[in-house]
């Protein structure tokens, strides 16, 4: 996932780590090692994501 995401909310398609294609609504935080720090808005809580588990991602024009 590109740096240039850092800020703002995105739509994500992730492969969970049970093998599960899961869609995600997330604040990016930060973007570094692999891992991408984020705020789930559904779960409403932070979470961290592989970014090789990461299959696409979108701006999401919809308010936190």
């Amino acid at each position: 996932m590109p740096e240039k995401y850092v800020g703002a909310i995105v739509a994500m398609i992730y492969l969970d780590r049970s093998g599960r294609i899961t869609q995600r609504r997330i604040r990016v935080n930060a973007v570094q090692g692999g891992l991408v720090h984020a705020y789930d808005l559904e779960k409403r809580a932070p979470r961290v994501f592989h970014t090789a588990h990461i299959l696409a991602v979108s701006p999401d024009s919809r308010t936190a």
